[in-house]
């Protein structure tokens, strides 16, 4: 039967779920998102269908819930919430509040890789295979019962952030969501335990994070640039202390026959640097502040020392 569900998200993922569960028959009786200078997708399409939408950036203060905002939600009636894709801290008072509970959508095959920086730490820490969760969150990180698993997606040694997600994750992730309301819906679902022993968390991927070190090995190197991309992006200095962010990153396994860190020149449009065992070329670069340009272009000598 159709339930009446609140839908806490943003972005163009989140927009594609609200629109499947609508198509399905189901009731979105709110959709939450938060406040954002660019027009949200999510937010976009809930206003267009004449939803009740709310754009608010936190549910807590001071580490408790937000009264008002509880109040709220809870005139809405939910019977079942979904998350989409939600960056906010929902407080139980919201969590445990319908009499379905809530289901989660996290982009990797929990418990591994739990945290904020799924997509791009399974790359720089060098999964090859990798899948969708949606879970039944509770007190902790990315560690409640899982209620739909989809797993077989593998990471290719071209990959990195984005197209890990929008390519593969992303389409998957969309039907795992709608399985799981299914399921639920059904009276089907059965939420099983995380193992704990396989747990392993990993913070958001930082500047510091990204800082290249040109001692680690090549394969490492190019992990890490791909990870990174788009963002942060993975940097190094030159010698003047310039910055240059990294992008399009592979490995090439011959030897570099040049200090770690050297770059090579040119070949095909791409740019080849020396890293411990190997080479890494890149695509394309950031020079300072400028636009990305191709890496071939971007006025890098061979013999110069980044660092």
């Amino acid at each position: 039967m159709p339930r009446r569900l609140a839908l806490f998200g943003q972005a163009a993922f989140a927009r594609d779920v609200l629109v499947r569960l609508l198509d399905a028959g189901h009731a979105v009786v709110g959709v939450y998102a938060p406040p954002s200078v660019k027009p949200d997708p999510l937010a976009e399409e809930a206003e267009k269908r004449g939803l009740r939408t709310f754009r608010y950036k936190a549910f807590r203060r001071q580490g408790r819930a937000i009264p008002e905002r509880v109040a709220e939600y809870r005139s809405l009636g939910a019977e079942l919430n979904v998350l989409p894709y939600t960056t906010a801290i929902l407080p139980p008072e919201i969590v445990d509040a319908p009499p379905l509970g809530s289901l989660c959508f996290h982009p990797s095959l929990l418990p591994l890789f739990r945290g904020g920086a799924a997509i791009p730490w399974q790359i720089i820490l060098g999964a090859t295979e990798t899948g969708v969760t949606v879970f039944v969150p509770d007190a902790g990180v990315d560690t409640g019962p899982i209620v739909v698993q989809k797993g077989g997606i593998a990471i290719a040694d071209t990959d990195n952030a984005a197209s890990l997600y929008f390519d593969k994750l992303y389409p998957l992730g969309v039907e795992a969501v709608l399985e799981a309301v299914d399921a639920v819906d059904r009276g089907a679902a059965r939420p099983r335990a995380q193992d704990e022993s396989r747990a392993t968390f990993q913070g958001l991927v930082t500047d510091e994070v990204a800082r290249i070190d040109w001692q680690r090995p090549a394969a490492e190197v190019a992990r890490l640039v791909r990870g990174c991309d788009p963002n942060p992006g993975a940097h190094a200095l030159r010698a003047s202390g310039e910055r240059v962010r990294l992008y399009d990153a592979r490995l090439a396994a011959e030897e570099p026959g040049a200090p770690p860190g050297t770059v090579l020149g040119a070949d095909a449009g791409r740019l080849a640097i020396a890293a411990r065992g190997g080479r890494v070329t890149i695509g394309r670069l950031r020079v300072g502040d400028s636009a990305k340009v191709a890496a071939a272009d971007a006025g890098l000598e061979a013999g110069e020392s980044l660092r």
